[in-house]
């Protein structure tokens, strides 16, 4: 019998309810320095690096898969949770927002979401809920571990869930007219 390889971008759903909850497949436990990705070719997870900073991921880091962000890659999400999320583990997250940012001048959005099965997050529904110094914390990693790469990463706005679901959707769309255009990933 050959067992079918499922690749994590292309051949996981992006969730019965999206965009209101979608799956996210997690790169990253929140908590970590090393910054992992799944590679485009076998979907298995690779080190990128291990971050130059005393920082570390302030929330569970991955993609939603099937879709297309600005920079090439799927769509980047953060899902909040009360603990470490593992690797390539598919969690259900429900969208409360979104940072919009560019990395050297392309988008890379970044979808903020709560664990849809984490009854100590799931009653969020906006940002605006979240602690206050959460979202601030959210920029400055962002903003301050590219720097101590020699790299320019600009958070330009948080956005509500409405225009992050519009977001997500966008990317739905992207993703399906780079399948359409016959891309291998094989």
């Amino acid at each position: 019998m050959i067992k079918k390889f499922y690749h994590p971008w292309h051949d996981i759903p992006r969730g019965q309810q999206a965009p209101d909850i979608v799956n996210a497949i997690i790169e990253i436990p929140q908590g970590t320095k090393a910054k992992y990705e799944v590679d485009k070719e076998t979907g298995l997870l690779r080190l990128d690096r291990i971050l130059f900073s005393a920082l570390h991921y302030p929330a569970n880091y991955g993609f939603i898969p099937q879709s297309l962000c600005g920079d090439g890659d799927p769509l980047d999400i953060l899902v909040l949770c009360a603990v470490p999320l593992q690797h390539l583990c598919v969690a259900r997250a429900k969208v409360i927002g979104c940072m919009r940012m560019l990395d050297r001048g392309a988008p890379d959005d970044k979808i903020i979401a709560v664990a849809a099965d984490d009854v100590s997050v799931k009653h969020y529904n906006a940002l605006s809920e979240l602690p206050p110094n959460f979202m601030l914390e959210m920029q400055r990693f962002f903003e301050d571990y590219t720097k101590l790469e020699g790299k320019s990463v600009t958070v330009d706005t948080f956005t509500d869930a409405d225009k992050a679901k519009e977001i997500v959707l966008e990317n739905f769309e992207a993703y399906t007219a780079m399948v359409n255009k016959s891309c291998k990933w094989n």
